[in-house]
């Protein structure tokens, strides 16, 4: 068997930047260990199976160590290879999955993805956590992930994690998140549990980040940075219960995966 296999850089404008998702475009669904394997030998934060389904497609995303329910950027990338490689006149696409029907506009240069809004509730820190981090929050809230508001930009990029400590907490995900100084926010994201240590940059995140950002800031379009190591750039809007998240992507690897 043969499979076409794509590696896009999504939330980026430039090769090696942004986050690297594998995208595995399917005539038909695959056996559930055999995407989980090949999601484990791509050893990227999330590998994107797509395929038929009705009129339109279904969507999974795999880490190297689990299903999840719902990924930004590898949704984003598999939008790109759907656009520029299967049907280069669509505009837009649909994609079934675990989080509902989940739509990408594509709009000049930047693909939009239209997504649940999951915002956070306050939360108490759990013990430990400021240890973990190396940084006292100086608040807490929880929606699938914990969110962990930093008191500025400089400390979020600083942040060193004792990500074995991390991966103690019985959270999806750890956001460390701050007001930016050029940006709206800024932000990391840290998924040690599910065999991501730091992804680069995490659409799934912002449907918690716009709707708690937009609220404190009062404004509904927001301007975000993710500030891990490679850095992303995500244009985005609150839109009630759901949120606008955008970014360019480029393809950086085509080739066929032999099974």
């Amino acid at each position: 068997m043969r499979l076409p296999l794509y590696q896009i850089d999504a939330f980026a404008s430039r090769p090696f930047a942004g986050n690297p998702a594998a995208v595995v475009p399917l005539a038909a669904w695959l056996p559930d260990d055999l995407m989980q394997a090949i999601a484990a030998e791509n050893a990227l934060s999330e590998t994107a199976f797509f395929a038929p389904e009705g009129d339109g497609h279904r969507i999974r995303w795999f880490t190297p160590a689990c299903e999840v329910d719902l990924c930004g950027h590898a949704t984003l990338a598999s939008a790109f290879v759907y656009f520029t490689v299967l049907e280069p006149r669509r505009t837009s696409v649909t994609f079934q999955s675990r989080s509902g029907p989940l739509s990408v506009a594509r709009e000049g240069e930047l693909l939009v993805l239209d997504f649940p809004s999951r915002p956070p509730v306050a939360a108490e820190p759990p013990q430990g956590l400021a240890e973990a981090l190396g940084a006292t929050p100086v608040a807490c809230w929880r929606a699938r992930d914990l969110v962990a508001v930093l008191d500025s930009e400089a400390t979020v990029r600083a942040l060193q994690p004792d990500l074995t400590a991390l991966a103690r907490f019985d959270e999806f995900a750890v956001i460390v998140t701050a007001r930016g100084q050029e940006a709206d926010f800024v932000s990391r994201f840290f998924a040690p549990r599910k065999g991501v240590p730091e992804d680069p940059v995490t659409g799934s995140a912002h449907t918690t980040l716009v709707p708690f950002w937009a609220q404190r800031l009062g404004k509904t379009k927001l301007r975000a940075l993710q500030v891990s190591p490679r850095g992303g750039e995500l244009f985005c809007e609150a839109r009630g219960e759901r949120v606008a998240i955008a970014g360019r992507a480029v393809k950086v690897l085509e080739g066929t995966f032999f099974l």
